[in-house]
C-alpha cells in the first residue's frame, strides 16, 4: 500500500536495489555511497525496506528484523546527509569524532577539522587569491570555483540557529515520572538529547573562538 502511485519501474528499481543491499554483506557501505552518488537514494527505496521489516516483523525473524532496522537508518543517515546544507555536514561529522570518552581530545580533533575546513579568515586570504604577488602585483586574480566552500561565519550562524530551536523546543519537555520501563526509557533518551546539545553547544563555542 505505501508504493501505490509510484511508477511501477521505479519500484522495481528500488526493489532491485534493497536486495542488492542486503545481498553485499561487508561491501553495504560502499554500496549505499554509490547508489547516493548516483541519486538512486530515495523516499520509495525507504519504503521497499520497510515492506520487508513488516514481512521480516509478521514472521518474527529476529537476524533480518536487526539487519533491516540497521540498513533503514544507514540508508536515511545518508539520503539527509546528502540533502544538508555544508555546515550541517560538518557537525555531523565533527559529532561522529566523539569516541564518548575524552572530551579534550575530542574537541583537539575538532579544532583541526574545522582549520582544514574552514578558509583562512585573515583579509589577505579572504581578498588576495592564491598564486597572486601582492608585492609585485602579478599573477591570476581567479575567484574560488568552489560553491560549496563553507565559511566559519556560516558554521556558527547555523549551528547557533539549530541550537536555539532545539533548546526551545527542550523547555516544554520533562522527564517522565516513574519507574516503568517506558519511563525509564523516555529519561534515558531524554539525557542522551542533552549530551548531544552540551557537545554541540561546545563545538560552537570552539568554532566562534577559532584561531589559525
Amino acid at each position: 500500500m505505501r508504493m501505490m502511485g509510484y511508477p511501477e519501474e521505479d519500484v522495481r528499481n528500488a526493489r532491485r536495489l534493497v536486495s542488492s543491499f542486503i545481498t553485499s554483506a561487508e561491501e553495504v557501505e560502499e554500496k549505499i555511497e554509490e547508489a547516493a552518488e548516483k541519486g538512486d537514494l530515495n523516499e520509495l527505496v525507504l519504503m521497499v525496506i520497510c515492506n520487508r521489516l513488516d514481512l521480516a516483523r509478521r514472521d518474527d525473524e529476529k537476524d533480518a528484523i536487526r539487519s533491516l532496522d540497521l540498513l533503514y537508518r544507514r540508508v536515511e543517515t545518508e539520503i539527509l546527509r546528502r540533502e544538508s546544507t555544508p555546515a550541517m555536514r560538518l557537525l555531523n561529522d565533527l559529532l561522529n569524532l566523539h569516541d564518548g570518552f575524552d572530551d579534550e581530545e575530542w574537541l583537539k580533533e575538532c579544532r583541526k577539522l574545522m582549520i582544514d575546513t574552514f578558509p583562512r579568515e585573515d583579509p589577505f586570504s579572504i581578498l588576495v587569491p592564491a598564486g597572486f604577488d601582492i608585492d609585485s602585483h602579478q599573477g591570476r586574480m581567479v575567484p574560488p570555483e568552489d560553491d560549496d566552500i563553507l565559511l566559519r561565519v556560516d558554521f556558527v550562524r547555523e549551528v547557533d540557529e539549530l541550537l536555539q530551536e532545539v533548546q526551545s523546543e527542550n523547555v516544554v519537555a520533562e522527564f517522565q515520572q516513574g519507574f516503568d520501563a517506558e519511563a525509564v526509557a523516555a529519561r534515558l533518551k531524554q539525557q542522551e538529547k542533552q549530551q548531544i546539545i552540551r557537545q554541540v553547544q561546545s563545538l560552537l563555542d570552539l568554532a566562534m573562538s577559532l584561531k589559525w
